[in-house]
């Protein structure tokens, strides 16, 4: 009789009680309820009887979130916020809208483009994605863009007049699990890591010609021209309205 056994050692987490809600409602139709909340002692007995405050009340809420409230989190940061992101809708399907400034890129063309694959600088860029889709603008500049930037079409290859980008056979894969960081790193990786092939719909997206200015640019150490831009006609445009709720979303406008 004295070899007994603490079962407890054969779980595995063992959780201590450390406070209780009690939570009383009104008699009647017009029913109201009051919370109070307890500590607990050593031995699981209920003391320190007093209201719930707002800072009790906030840690439950966010020992509450669900398993399907963290599967559908999508775009958040890992810390704090990259300074290049102009906005985020981090819904289910959510989107950012970022820049990067002028950098050196590896790039790639298909055979019958004969522009060689290399290294070669890039313009600063505007770029707009969610999970499916990619629309990208060049800048003239490296700075900070606002809503009265003037934006460019992206000089490149496979890109629509509207700015959307022909993904091809590129298998975009974006997963609600993914932070901010990582979701940008994939569409630049998608982009830049893709061949380029084919002008779209007979749209230039230069002044000039866009086989002969990257052939020019591969593997040497210039600048990307700014007067090889073409303007879009276009700038950027944040604007809010409120309905039931607050709603942002973004437009690229119109001139």
């Amino acid at each position: 009789m004295n070899n007994v056994n603490n079962i407890a050692e054969n779980f595995g987490t063992l959780y201590h009680p450390k406070s209780a809600l009690v939570f009383y409602e009104t008699a009647g139709t017009e029913t109201d309820m009051y919370v109070e909340h307890f500590d607990m002692d050593s031995n699981g007995t209920p003391i320190n009887a007093h209201p719930l405050t707002v800072k009790e009340a906030n840690i439950l809420a966010k020992a509450l979130q669900t398993d399907e409230e963290k599967s559908t989190a999508f775009l958040k940061p890992k810390g704090i916020l990259p300074t290049n992101i102009l906005h985020i809708n981090p819904s289910e399907n959510g989107s950012v809208l970022w820049f990067t400034k002028s950098m050196k890129r590896q790039l790639y063309f298909t055979e019958n483009l004969e522009i060689p694959n290399g290294m070669a600088e890039v313009p600063a860029m505007l770029w707009f994605a969610n999970k499916r889709s990619l629309k990208i603008f060049a800048l003239a500049n490296s700075r900070r863009p606002t809503e009265k930037t003037e934006l460019f079409y992206a000089p490149f290859f496979n890109v629509y007049e509207d700015g959307n980008v022909c993904m091809g056979t590129v298998d975009v894969n974006i997963q609600n699990s993914n932070y901010i960081e990582e979701f940008i790193e994939k569409w630049e990786d998608y982009f830049f890591n893709s061949y380029f092939s084919h002008l779209m719909n007979e749209h230039n997206p230069i002044n000039g010609n866009c086989v002969n200015l990257w052939k020019s640019l591969i593997n040497t150490e210039k600048q990307f021209p700014k007067e090889a831009l073409k303007q879009a006609n276009r700038t950027l445009k944040i604007k809010t309205r409120t309905n039931t709720m607050k709603k942002i979303w973004l437009k690229i406008k119109n001139i």
